[in-house]
């Protein structure tokens, strides 16, 4: 969309700059789509490239690997990315037997970089998809190194967040349908068709304002008694089913006490207290509706702490809109005394920061790429686009972790485990650039070299096969 209004604004004087990077571009789930930038010299003729290839952050061993890495790739502006930071320290690809390994030799190095003087917090963990670091992070715990994870579902798309956002929002603007809708389906006993009913019982005869739609708040007519949704709820509210009256009934007196004063100062409630007492309405809610409600809480109380830094429900309202913040529901625990911590964090949330150290989990096939994201040949070059991310995120250490085997919930009589390759998109031609190691520190260029088959041999497994067919 901004594509097609700045192509409107140029229509008659192509005046135009645009800065980007095609090998980046690895938001196609937004709309996003690189071919903005790769069709931009069509668009608009007589566009003059300007390359912009030196880099400033990372070593050059790195920048080589991350070169090769798009070289592979179908469609691009040609770019070879150099710095004037040479180092002998080649990125390591570092071969593991499963994710356990993974989990420990990653920990490991973590904790030998934090000795030679990297801190925790110049060091990053990167993956694919959020889960990818569910055994690291007991790993992590495990071993008491402390962690803030970054990306996977958004703050403020979790359901029980959303839940509590709308009744905010009901406070805030009495006609609000969506929000009323989502409120009244929380309760347990009502449903769609009752939900719809209590609704309308609650907005009839209520003349809406354009001016108040959205965050602008009750207007005048609210103040009489009886006339605004939320008084109606309060003073003569709408029946509902019998299953349905005890909940009903708590959310009115939270909805009740919300837009009361408080007791002691006869001062309107602070947005803290109403989150607090529309908290203690939703947490049986909470823990019917939804699986972990422990974890959840902690949103709930999150929700809270930032609620704190305002004065005002409706600005607060605003910046929740404008500017999410992301869920600190993975905290693995109170920091250090020096308040250090290791970051871990999707690649898509890594875009645009950078660590002293990084590593790389899951770097096989059907994790990059991801196997939900292989349709088409698009999607398969945004993907090499991810891993071309992920490792210039690192100014001296790059390490990519590979588990060959991975475990799994068998059914029937398949096996419990499966094998994986490498990632398809470090290509032969530049093993040459990493350290091949594998989790034990044995370098695989440094093994011994294989011997040929003993010809006997294959002839007698092919020979035993043979018979077992017959049988």
């Amino acid at each position: 969309m901004q594509a097609e209004i700045l192509q409107a604004m140029c229509r008659i004087r192509k005046n135009i700059m645009v800065v980007g990077d095609d090998a980046q571009a690895i938001f196609s789930f937004r709309a996003a789509t690189v071919h903005n930038i790769l069709d931009f010299p069509n668009q608009y003729p007589g566009t003059v490239v300007v390359k912009m290839e030196k880099n400033y952050r990372s070593n050059q061993p790195i920048l080589d690997l991350s070169n090769a890495v798009m070289d592979e790739a179908p469609k691009r502006f040609t770019k070879n990315l150099f710095s004037k930071r040479p180092s002998e320290q080649k990125p390591a690809l570092i071969t593991c037997v499963d994710e356990t390994e993974q989990c420990a030799e990653v920990c490991d190095r973590v904790l030998e970089q934090l000795e030679q003087g990297v801190a925790l917090k110049n060091q990053a963990i990167l993956f694919r998809a959020s889960h990818h670091s569910d055994h690291l992070e007991i790993e992590l715990s495990r071993r008491n190194i402390p962690f803030v994870k970054y990306g996977g579902l958004e703050f403020l798309e979790a359901a029980h967040v959303k839940d509590m956002i709308c009744i905010l929002r009901i406070l805030e603007n009495s006609t609000d349908q969506l929000s009323w809708y989502r409120v009244l389906l929380l309760i347990e006993g009502i449903g769609l068709a009752t939900a719809r009913r209590v609704m309308d019982e609650l907005l009839q005869q209520h003349e809406i304002d354009p001016f108040e739609i959205g965050l602008a708040g009750p207007g005048p007519e609210d103040r009489a008694p009886g006339s605004s949704p939320l008084k109606r709820l309060i003073h003569s509210p709408p029946p509902v089913p019998p299953a349905a009256q005890e909940q009903f009934f708590t959310l009115r007196l939270a909805v009740e006490d919300c837009v009361g004063a408080d007791s002691a100062s006869d001062a309107p409630l602070s947005i803290v207290a109403q989150i607090e007492r529309i908290r203690r309405f939703y947490e049986p809610v909470l823990e019917r509706q939804y699986d972990n409600a422990a974890v959840r809480q902690r949103d709930l109380k999150q929700l809270e702490q930032i609620a704190g830094g305002y004065t005002s429900r409706t600005r607060f309202l605003e910046d929740l809109a404008l500017d999410p913040p992301s869920s600190t529901q993975d905290l693995s625990g109170p920091p250090l005394l020096d308040e250090d911590y290791l970051i871990l964090s999707t690649i898509h949330s890594a875009k645009g920061c950078e660590w002293d150290a990084v590593s790389i989990v899951h770097a096989a096939d059907g994790m990059i790429p991801s196997d939900m994201a292989t349709g088409d040949q698009d999607e398969i070059d945004e993907e090499r686009r991810l891993l071309y991310v992920a490792m210039t995120r690192a100014r001296d250490t790059l390490n990519i972790f590979f588990p060959l085997r991975y475990y799994h919930r068998g059914k029937g009589l398949t096996d419990r485990h499966t094998y994986a390759q490498a990632t398809r998109f470090i290509p032969k031609s530049a093993l040459h650039r990493v350290d091949r190691i594998t989790s034990h520190g044995a370098r695989q260029d440094e093994a011994a070299p294989e011997t040929a088959p003993d010809s006997t041999a294959i002839q007698a497994v092919h020979t035993a096969l043979h018979e077992l067919w017959r049988e």
